[in-house]
């Protein structure tokens, strides 16, 4: 079953079945390696699945849940430990609350936790709309809980939290993959830096420690290439050498020469990312020769705003594209 959250539409199974988490594997072809978030309806659930809920990970339920955060503790032994399928194996579980009534009524209804990752094909771009979701299982569409357009567009943010006072001296709280929720947002609420996995090994082979870390992610069917706002002029030059039409995902203000398709982005940061997966579907279905995305956030003038709201576009096109001028 596909469910619409905030973020984007998940694949719903029982957390504590690994028989039906298996199924969901199987239906995306997704790698064993890669964990899945687990969703509950409230703090209390989550804690019932944690084997410990520092401090940390109750300041940041009771600001951020529900909403686009998860939060990685040590799961619970026991009669409700979640099954290793769900972690790949590793001792912490990844927890969220999703801000949206059909997801909350689902999980409350159910009466349990359950396993939503993105309703998509492993390493595709993840579906905003449900229509998304019929277009990529064709012929095994699972049943589809339409919700409309999910308003966050982009994954939630997921942290680790330390367990005890030594293992903050070791990590602190760290931000596994970025998103909605930013490095600022989580720093004001807890009164201490937080730290970016940006130095965390990122091979593919292995336990991922959290979802959404896979080198190749999000990514379209056609070639995708980001390019900075400077190479502009570079890009232009590529273009005369294409035998066929491009699809082009720039600022709102920046032309594009026929007969290239022309894709507007918001300058905002979180329209942008509202917008992010379901343009480049509509991109990628336009069978271009390549897509052409402009990295956003790197002109203050053409891109206001926090440049700390772009971390979460900004992991997403990296590991959606190639950088363009690499070969």
């Amino acid at each position: 079953m596909a469910f619409p959250t905030e973020t984007v539409y998940g694949l719903g199974a029982d957390a504590r079945s690994p028989e039906a988490v298996a199924r969901v594997f199987a239906l995306k072809g997704r790698p064993s390696n890669n964990p899945l978030i687990v969703h509950v309806a409230d703090e209390a659930m989550a804690r019932s699945l944690a084997g410990a809920w520092p401090s940390e990970a109750q300041r940041l339920a009771q600001a951020f849940w529900p909403g686009p955060l998860t939060i990685v503790v040590p799961r619970a032994e026991g009669e409700t430990q979640i099954p290793d399928i769900v972690t790949a194996g590793g001792a912490s579980v990844a927890l969220r609350c999703p801000d949206h009534p059909i997801a909350l009524g689902l999980l409350r209804a159910f009466g349990g936790p359950l396993v939503g990752p993105s309703a998509n094909r492993s390493g595709c771009i993840s579906p905003t709309l449900a229509e998304h979701v019929r277009r990529e299982f064709p012929g095994d569409e699972p049943l589809i809980l339409d919700g409309g357009p999910c308003r966050r567009g982009i994954e939630s943010t997921v942290v680790r939290v330390p367990i005890d006072r030594a293992s903050r001296v070791e990590q602190g709280v760290t931000i596994l993959r970025p998103g909605v929720v930013t490095q600022r947002d989580l720093e004001r609420v807890l009164g201490l830096p937080v730290e970016t996995a940006a130095t965390l090994a990122r091979a593919d082979a292995g336990a991922l420690p959290s979802p959404g870390m896979l080198e190749r992610h999000y990514a379209p069917r056609s070639a995708a290439f980001c390019f900075a706002g400077t190479q502009w002029p570079d890009v232009l030059d590529a273009l005369l050498d294409l035998d066929a039409p491009a699809a082009l995902l720039v600022h709102e203000r920046r032309s594009v020469p026929h007969p290239h398709r022309r894709f507007a982005m918001p300058a905002d940061a979180a329209a942008y990312a509202s917008a992010l997966y379901r343009t480049l579907r509509e991109a990628d279905e336009s069978a271009p020769t390549s897509i052409f995305i402009e990295r956003p956030g790197d002109d203050a003038r053409a891109w206001p705003g926090d440049p700390d709201a772009w971390a979460g576009v900004h992991d997403r096109l990296r590991r959606a594209t190639e950088p363009f001028g690499s070969s």
